[in-house]
């Protein structure tokens, strides 16, 4: 069966659940795609967790981690900013550490990451901007700080 998003009232519903995204990808330079939408997210209120290897430090004023699995807290939503080919691997480390939702972003779509993390039991969004999803949905959540 070929995969299809949640609803947008499912993917209402997954965000106003969410506290903490988890950014695969996240650049430090502020004009990359990934940084403002993090910043937007984060204005949002959404707590965001950097996650690039090559970053040493803080990402908008967030400790930025080489990989999820270095991550302390919990993670609701795992957003990636990765190639394709690289999200079966981002798949199973977002299984491995329990996040809720694995969200690959516009332009962004592989099956196999899609099917790791589904038959996992985490919800599963792919080509879609989470900063735009937010911006349309405008979802009141529950841990909103």
């Amino acid at each position: 069966m070929a995969f299809a998003n949640p609803d947008r009232e499912q993917i209402k519903a997954i965000l106003e659940q969410a506290d903490t995204i988890a950014v695969v990808g996240l650049s430090d330079k502020t004009d990359r795609t990934s940084y403002m939408v993090a910043r937007a997210m984060q204005g949002r209120g959404y707590r965001i967790v950097p996650v690039n290897p090559s970053v040493q430090g803080e990402i908008l004023g967030e400790r930025c981690y080489a990989s999820l699995k270095d991550i302390e807290q919990p993670i609701d939503i795992v957003n990636v900013f990765r190639r394709s080919e690289f999200t079966p691997d981002i798949a199973k480390e977002a299984v491995e550490v329990g996040a809720t939702t694995l969200w690959l972003q516009q332009g962004i779509v592989n099956e196999q990451a899609a099917e790791i993390a589904a038959e996992a039991g985490l919800n599963v969004i792919m080509d879609r901007c989470i900063k735009v999803e937010d911006a349309v949905l405008k979802p009141e959540r529950q841990n909103k700080k």
